[in-house]
């Protein structure tokens, strides 16, 4: 860090603390750059919101300053010079939090500016100097252990106590969630529709793996050890969650199917029937967060004669693995990520595979994406030069939506060269291979859409060397007792279909969970409005509908990646934390619904 560049971040940060002091909001625009970008995570705006050009950012203070109240803004540690500005971070508060945020200033205007809430003033975090005492030492006559303590809480929780917030989903986003929910003290139950927390992992195909590395995955608080592999196999994942929601002292309903959920507006609360262990509960939280992956409903195709089919046929989520289809002949439906990773386990067994691409998508190797994408702040580079998740996180939240395909698209390009021969022979083998709408390759693919893509570890190579076969530019046109048949006039035999055909938008599970004029409400989940291939406009700036208000009131969505999960879990517990304790949390532009599913 030169002083130069700590002088010009602390000289921004004081005259933007006294114009918002002076509440002259056009003067506080005006120290922005005039293509400049602030991105809110709940510290001004009770939203997760990316406001965009001075005009945008002028408007939000306006209508936020009177009640926010910053103040106390200092800079941070060091500085540094990233993406031709200079980067500073920096702390500051508001009239009911502490924040941290991010500024990125070009000369001596500001170009991105990040702001988030990581406590709330009075109710912070149970840790520290706050952390419980645990075991009382002395003597007293009928004292109960930390045990017996627990043991009571559980059992009043749900019956004669109501959780504040019900979360059905107990994957790692409910858990994630839920563990920060616990340190701030908000009474929360998780439920899971499986026996024991991991489920939803263990349970499927044998092997499937995280093909994100290790750090970019951790749970919050508990860090994965430093042995941990790059890449987690599911059940080590599975067994993880399991112990986290142990340790973590989670409030966790496995063996619980949530049947139905429908609002009291007058009571402003939820009614919840839930079975558990084959008993009903009624429920009635406050706050109810539906994080059932952003993988939600699967979309089950409906082909002319399915009812049929004598071999076995199901969906990639209920594929059991390649183990009964040893020397059979099995037809897999779809080319992302699960149909590779179906294809590549089955013919590792020795079963007659081919592959059914109806639509392109785009690989790109392993390798290639943790040195030159993720590699920057997700690795063990990165760690040793001080970025660990948890700055990397507010690193990669820094850059906004509008431009991050900008950088996307320089890096695929160097992704594109390096592995220019692999594309080659995969192109030759026929797959129809692409590289999104404008170049700019998986992650941003992931942002808008959720699908079309495949991290190749191993799979590619099978289908260049024509091991797993490949069928492309057909649909499926009927499926017989023991074939199925292209649109093309072809034919082929099959003992096992295995329809990898991807899933719904999450507000999928609100309509079945609560009604399908709620979900028609909330509208659809996920995407960022980019007007691409599966991702209609107009241009919203965030997820939609993710880790923040929606239009149904007290009704949350939780969920992505683990890095997603982790990260944001932070701000949407400390919403729910808010509203639980009364604390004023009016919510500055919130996102209209344009499309319903």
């Amino acid at each position: 860090m030169s002083a130069a560049e700590s002088t010009a971040v602390s000289a921004w940060l004081a005259k933007f603390e006294t114009e918002l002091k002076n509440s002259d909001t056009k003067a506080a625009a005006a120290l922005f750059d005039s293509e400049c970008y602030w991105r809110d995570l709940v510290s001004f705006t009770w939203n997760i919101k990316t406001m965009e050009g001075r005009d945008e950012i002028e408007a939000m203070l306006a209508a936020t300053l009177s009640q926010v109240k910053p103040s106390n803004w200092k800079i941070e540690g060091t500085t540094r010079q990233k993406d031709g500005a200079t980067e500073g971070w920096f702390t500051f508060e508001t009239a009911v939090s502490r924040g941290r945020g991010l500024v990125y200033l070009r000369g001596d205007k500001c170009w991105r500016l990040l702001t988030t809430m990581v406590e709330l003033k009075g109710h912070e975090e149970r840790k520290g100097p706050r952390r419980v005492m645990g075991a009382e030492h002395g003597v007293a006559k009928n004292r109960k252990s930390w045990l017996q303590l627990k043991q009571e809480e559980e059992t009043r929780l749900g019956h004669s106590k109501q959780p504040y917030c019900l979360i059905i989903g107990g994957g790692q986003g409910g858990i994630a969630l839920g563990a920060r929910l616990k340190r701030l003290g908000v009474p929360t139950i998780i439920v899971e529709k499986n026996e024991r927390a991991g489920d939803s992992w263990r349970k499927r195909y044998k092997s499937l793996c995280l093909h994100d590395p290790v750090w970019y995955d951790h749970l919050p608080y508990l860090p994965f050890p430093d042995d941990w592999p790059v890449f987690s196999p599911k059940d080590k994942i599975g067994d993880w969650l399991e112990m986290y929601t142990k340790v973590m002292e989670l409030n966790y309903w496995s063996s619980t199917v949530c049947e139905k959920a429908s609002y009291d507006e007058a009571k402003q609360e939820w009614t919840v029937k839930v079975v558990r262990e084959g008993k009903p509960v009624i429920l009635r939280p406050k706050q109810l967060v539906l994080a059932t992956g952003m993988s939600a409903v699967p979309n089950a195709p409906k082909f002319p004669g399915m009812e049929k089919f004598k071999g076995d046929q199901h969906h990639s989520s209920a594929h059991p693995g390649p183990d009964a289809y040893a020397g059979k002949k099995c037809v897999i439906i779809g080319s992302n990520n699960s149909a590779h990773d179906i294809c590549a386990a089955l013919w590792e067994v020795g079963a007659d595979v081919t592959m059914i691409q109806r639509s392109s998508t785009h690989v790109a190797k392993s390798d290639s994406l943790m040195e030159l994408d993720l590699g920057p702040l997700y690795s063990e580079k990165a760690v040793a030069e001080g970025i660990d998740h948890n700055k990397a996180d507010l690193i990669h939240a820094s850059k906004p939506y509008r431009i991050m395909h900008v950088g996307a698209i320089e890096t695929f390009k160097k992704i594109r060269e390096r592995d220019a021969d692999f594309y080659a022979r995969l192109e030759k083998a026929g797959f129809m291979h692409d590289w999104g709408d404008d170049g700019s390759g998986l992650g941003m693919k992931y942002m808008r859409r959720g699908s079309g893509y495949y991290i190749d570890v191993g799979a590619s190579e099978l289908i260049c060397d024509g091991k797993i076969k490949l069928k492309t530019r057909v649909s499926v046109k009927e499926i017989k007792e023991r074939s199925v048949v292209f649109s093309d006039g072809s034919e082929l035999s099959a003992d096992l279909i295995v329809y990898a055909t991807g899933y719904g938008s999450m507000n999928g599970w609100a309509a079945q969970l609560i009604s399908q004029e709620v979900a028609d409400k909330v509208g659809k989940v996920w995407g960022l409005g980019s007007n691409t291939t599966k991702d209609p406009g107009p241009w919203e700036g965030e997820q939609r509908n993710m880790w923040k208000p929606t239009q149904q009131e007290a009704l949350w969505f939780h969920g992505g990646n683990l890095h997603q999960s982790r990260h944001y879990s932070q701000f949407l517990s400390l919403q729910i934390k808010a509203r639980k304790e009364g604390i004023a949390a009016p919510v500055y532009g919130k996102a209209p619904v344009y499309h319903k599913s």
